[in-house]
């Protein structure tokens, strides 16, 4: 499991040179006009860690398997898209279907990349998208009371219960938040999550600078960065046009480019952390002299669900889980000193797992 990120943003902000680097492609068209992609592109990519390099050269593993993730590069959406400017509703409901969003912003000056509102403002434009989320859920949800009207009289449980949640967001829409801000219970949070509401998305904002801003920002960047803090959500600072030219090198040029621009690492490195992060992800891992295999779930995964990830079989004959952590695993230089050293233990079934475990499921066939 990885997750899928809907890259979104005004149109000549930098969405499809950013997803032609992430995803090491040119599928994506970036050209110097709007509405230059078309249908949503998809791209995976291998999440890169570290840690799943160091694993595999300890136990001499034949083969690396990184876990994975999405890119979605949605058109660009324009002041009007809930009600069908642009290319509208078409791309509305593309993002229903991503996990989180990165809204790329542009932090940039370039008089040779035409701005769709004819100026450089990100944080006016971080608010033009987020409005038209806005809108369209209010339009969804207003759509959806009234087919719900016949079931709440019925006394239909669920419709009910639908009922309840839809007229919560609906509050905070019309007051001009996301409906991301509402407190939703326990009991209530899968039905939540069943309406698909587009601001409900969590948020990462992607800070599109120029060459020569990469390593530290700029001032607009920094606007970003103080509207995301006071939004509860997340940012980061990418200059696209570095992250396309080093999609083109090998390894070792690249990490040379990266030290040259005053950058330790490339950008699709702390997008993924940072998206990680947001939607509260982890890592486990699974080593043997085979493969060495990276898994991600949500944090505050129990042992058979995590198993579960690999194999719904392992999930339901789940009998332990032996598990060593990350630190002891290349401390003591793998599995068997592990063991020898007493660091290997047995897990039941209500063990949450750890980022960083290594482990190795026992179950009934």
């Amino acid at each position: 499991m990885g997750f899928k990120m809907g890259i979104v943003g005004l149109p000549n902000v930098g969405k499809s040179t950013l997803f032609n680097a992430l995803t090491r492609t040119a599928a994506a068209q970036a050209a110097n006009f709007p509405f230059c992609t078309i249908e949503p592109n998809v791209g995976e990519v291998a999440v890169p860690d570290a840690r799943l390099d160091r694993l595999a050269a300890i136990a001499g593993s034949k083969q690396i398997i990184p876990t994975r993730m999405t890119f979605v590069d949605i058109a660009g959406l324009v002041k009007g898209a809930s009600k069908g400017e642009g290319l509208g509703n078409q791309f509305l409901a593309n993002i229903r279907e991503v996990d989180a969003i990165a809204h790329v912003l542009r932090c940039f000056e370039d008089g040779d990349v035409t701005h769709v509102e004819g100026r450089v403002d990100p944080v006016a434009d971080a608010e033009t998208i987020e409005t038209e989320l806005m809108l369209a859920d209010i339009e969804s949800i207003e759509k959806r009371l009234q087919g719900l009207t016949r079931k709440v009289r019925g006394g239909d449980k669920d419709a009910v219960q639908q009922e309840r949640l839809l007229r919560q967001a609906l509050a905070v829409l019309e007051d001009g938040k996301p409906a991301r801000v509402v407190a939703v219970d326990d009991e209530d949070r899968r039905a939540w999550k069943m309406l698909q509401l587009l601001t409900t998305k969590p948020v990462l904002y992607v800070c599109n600078v120029g060459e020569e801003d990469a390593a530290s920002g700029n001032a607009q960047s920094a606007r970003v960065a103080e509207m995301a803090a006071t939004e509860g959500n997340a940012h980061v600072v990418i200059s696209a046009r570095i992250e396309e030219e080093i999609s083109q090198l090998d390894p070792e040029e690249a990490q040379m480019f990266l030290a040259e621009m005053g950058l330790e690492e490339a950008g699709l490195d702390r997008l993924i952390r940072a998206g990680y992060a947001l939607l509260h992800l982890e890592t486990y891992f699974t080593v043997g002299p085979k493969e060495a295999r990276a898994w991600t779930i949500p944090a505050g995964t129990r042992a058979p669900q995590a198993a579960g990830v690999i194999h719904g079989d392992f999930e339901k004959g789940f009998i332990r889980a032996e598990t060593i952590a990350y630190d002891d695993f290349v401390a003591l230089g793998g599995e068997q000193p592990a063991k020898e050293a007493g660091k290997m233990r047995a897990e039941g079934k209500t063990y949450t797992v750890r980022d960083g475990d290594v482990l190795h499921f026992l179950f009934n066939t």
